[in-house]
């Protein structure tokens, strides 16, 4: 294999650790920075790493098979990279006032970075290497304020939970190793029993590390305090990437490897969605600060993505990126308007919502529709999402799941509706006031609404992703 082929199959991250080396020698070199210009470089940067996913789609791998590009793995590198765009978008405001700006990007491709190697392994070494490369300056990214004390907290729990929940993690790939003799996904899928109860114990331990990255109930206990402690756009970032980039390369970890013991798999899964929409929804509604309140949401919707996780078929993958990509236009769009009044007003309660219609009606109908989608209400795609992923549950038979999970839709309209109710009934006698938005957040809350509102009826995008060769 040439050396272009090589580069042509590894666009994502050749192109991303480019931008790294740039902006270390700016940092470097530099002693004069036009932080907008900076600034528009990464946009920019990541804008074409989008756009040059999209010349061509070489399958293979190399490096012994320890990485590995198909249609499915480019298309869930293309997610991620545009809900870090408009993260990127979203938080332009913020970083053009902040000293460390360039670090904070430094940090993020990192992230990035090692996300990508992360689904596209072929291997548990490479798997883990790019798990550890995507938590150890996400960790850091949890607390870039560094005045504030709720931010080191935040990023502590969070360090410690990832810490050991890379510990289980490892010692169930140990176990794995040392029962099958190899790291490889073949040729662990070749030697794995569903019979085996050593096999089946280092499978349980890999499902417990991956229920940390994704918070999953009983394992979400850090998620809160992370989410309310980072910075703005780090909780949109772990809510929407660091869980889809989780969730992808657990669907292939599930499918590709352990598909003879689906039965078991399939049954402890269907129990966490179970307890982990419930829970999440329950703590949901107690909730005041609008970070914490986005944070127990996310946990409620990681657990409607089990059920099309649960069902282990190609259109249930298909249904779970689907869902994803309308997840990152409903939460990056509620994300942008807490920003947005975040850094204006350093206001992120429910009570200082109130009365918003009135002097911010454009915001208040973006915020509306966003957290509308996240209930699953028609038209919005939110909707379409959850009904895709709950006819892949159907398709398995799993009745009794799929009526817990009405019961929380019916549940989540509750406190969404709360959201709703405060900008647009509740009376403040100290509303905030009119709020002036940059034009890259406005970029975000345009692109945001208009995929809410168009994407669901856009028949053609869910086919698309339902055409890639899946490998199942």
């Amino acid at each position: 294999m040439s050396i272009l082929n090589y580069i042509s199959m590894m666009r994502f991250e050749v192109l991303a650790l480019g931008v790294v080396v740039l902006l270390l020698l700016v940092k470097i070199f530099s002693e004069q920075i036009n932080v907008g210009m900076i600034l528009n470089f990464v946009n920019v940067s990541l804008l074409a790493i989008l756009g040059a996913s999209f010349i061509g789609h070489p399958h293979g791998s190399f490096f012994g098979g320890m990485f590995l590009n198909d249609g499915t793995l480019m298309l869930e590198k293309q997610v991620i990279t545009f809900a870090t765009l408009l993260i990127s978008l979203q938080a332009y405001n913020w970083l053009k006032s902040h000293s460390s700006y360039i670090e904070f990007y430094l940090l993020l491709f990192s992230v990035i970075i090692g996300m990508y190697f992360m689904i596209s392994s072929g291997n548990f070494l490479m798997f883990y290497l790019g798990l550890e490369m995507a938590t150890i300056p996400l960790a850091a990214l949890a607390a870039f304020d560094f005045g504030r004390v709720r931010s080191a907290e935040g990023a502590g729990k969070m360090i410690l939970s990832s810490a050991f929940s890379s510990a289980i993690l490892l010692f169930g790939l140990s176990v794995l190793y040392g029962t099958s003799g190899s790291l490889d996904f073949g040729a662990v899928a070749q030697n794995f029993s569903s019979g085996n109860l050593l096999q089946l114990l280092g499978l349980s331990f890999l499902l417990a590390g991956f229920a940390f990255k994704i918070s999953i109930v009983p394992f979400h206990l850090w998620t809160a305090d992370t989410y309310e402690g980072s910075p703005v756009a780090v909780t949109t970032f772990l809510s929407v990437v660091s869980k889809g980039a989780a969730v992808f390369i657990f669907m292939t970890v599930l499918y590709k490897i352990f598909g003879v013991a689906y039965e078991k798999w399939m049954n402890a899964l269907v129990i966490l969605s179970a307890i982990t929409m419930t829970t999440g929804n329950l703590f949901a509604m107690r909730q005041t600060n609008l970070k914490r309140f986005l944070a127990f949401s996310s946990i409620t919707q990681a657990g409607y993505i089990l059920i099309g996780v649960a069902s282990g078929t190609a259109q249930s993958m298909a249904s779970v990126i689907y869902f994803f990509l309308i997840y990152i236009f409903s939460n990056v769009g509620a994300f942008t308007v807490v920003s947005i009044i975040s850094d204006k007003t350093g206001k992120d309660d429910m009570d200082d919502y109130k009365g918003l219609y009135k002097t911010n009606p454009k915001l208040s109908i973006a915020m509306m529709i966003a957290v509308l989608s996240l209930a699953g209400v028609p038209p919005t795609a939110g909707f379409f999402g959850k009904l895709f992923l709950l006819t892949s549950g159907a398709s398995k038979g799993l009745i009794v799941l799929l009526i817990i999970a009405s019961l929380n839709m019916v549940i989540s309209l509750y406190y969404y509706l709360r959201v709703v109710k405060a900008m647009f009934v509740d009376k403040n006698e100290d509303p905030i006031g009119n709020i002036s938005t940059d034009i890259p957040a406005k970029i975000v809350l345009v692109i945001c609404i208009s995929g809410i509102l168009l994407i669901g009826f856009m028949s053609s995008i869910f086919e698309y992703i339902h055409s890639l060769s899946f490998g199942l």
